[in-house]
C-alpha cells in the first residue's frame, strides 16, 4: 500500500512539470515565429554591419513591453547572438551592442542596463541600470592633438562567472569571478575573484563570502 500511494501521489505533479515544460516550449516555438521578420531584416542590414545591425535592432526590441517581451527578445537573443539560452529573462529597456555576447541559462537581466561583449555565467542577477563595458581600453587618450573619438581603441571581451549578483547602477569593465556579490554603484575596474564582495568607485574587496 505504501509503494502504491507514493506512485499514485507522484503523477499530478509529473503531469504537472510536463504540462508546464509543453507549454514553455510552445511559447518559445511561437516567439521564435513572431520575431522572423526582424530577424530576417537583422540579416539584411548584417551585411553591411553586423554589430551595428544587431545594436539597432536590440534598441528596437527592448522597447517591447511585458513577459512577452521578455520572451521574444530571448527568441531573438538565441537567434542572432554568439550564444544564448532559453529561459533568460532580458527586462524592458536593456540595450546590447555587441553580437559576441554569451549568456547562460538561468540568469536575469533588470531593466535599462545597456550591455558591451561579455560572458555571462548561468543564474546570475543583474540590477537594473547595469552597464557592462567591453573592456576598459575602448578609447585610447595619448593624444591631445587628436580627438578622443578619433583615436580608435581595442574592446575586450569581459567574463562574469555563475551565479553573480550586480547590483543597481553598477559598472563593470574587468572579470568577475563565481559566485561574487557586486554592491549597487559600484565601478569594476579591476578584476574580481570568486566569492568575493566588492563595493565602491573603483570597487575594492569588503568581505569573503
Amino acid at each position: 500500500m505504501l509503494c502504491t500511494s507514493k506512485i499514485s501521489g507522484s503523477q499530478p505533479v509529473q503531469g504537472t512539470i510536463f504540462t508546464q515544460a509543453m507549454i514553455k516550449k510552445i511559447a518559445q516555438t511561437i516567439t521564435v515565429i513572431l520575431i522572423l521578420p526582424i530577424y530576417i531584416v537583422f540579416r539584411l542590414l548584417a551585411l553591411v554591419n553586423k554589430n551595428d545591425a544587431f545594436a539597432s535592432s536590440s534598441q528596437f526590441m527592448s522597447l517591447l513591453p511585458g513577459k512577452t517581451g521578455s520572451y521574444l527578445r530571448n527568441s531573438f537573443y538565441t537567434l542572432t547572438m554568439t550564444k544564448c539560452e532559453q529561459g533568460v529573462v532580458f527586462s524592458f529597456g536593456t540595450l546590447f551592442s555587441q553580437v559576441d555576447t554569451e549568456i547562460e541559462a538561468g540568469t536575469y537581466i533588470g531593466p535599462q542596463c545597456n550591455i558591451g561583449s561579455c560572458k555571462i555565467g548561468q543564474d546570475c542577477l543583474l540590477g537594473s541600470g547595469v552597464h557592462i563595458l567591453s573592456g576598459k581600453n575602448q578609447h585610447n587618450i595619448e593624444s591631445t592633438d587628436i580627438p578622443i573619438r578619433q583615436q580608435g581603441g581595442r574592446f575586450e571581451k569581459i567574463t562574469i562567472g555563475q551565479d553573480t549578483w550586480i547590483g543597481n547602477n553598477s559598472v563593470v569593465m574587468a572579470d568577475i569571478g563565481n559566485k561574487c556579490v557586486i554592491a549597487a554603484g559600484s565601478v569594476v575596474v579591476h578584476p574580481v575573484a570568486d566569492n568575493m564582495v566588492v563595493a565602491g568607485n573603483p570597487a575594492i574587496v569588503i568581505k569573503e563570502r
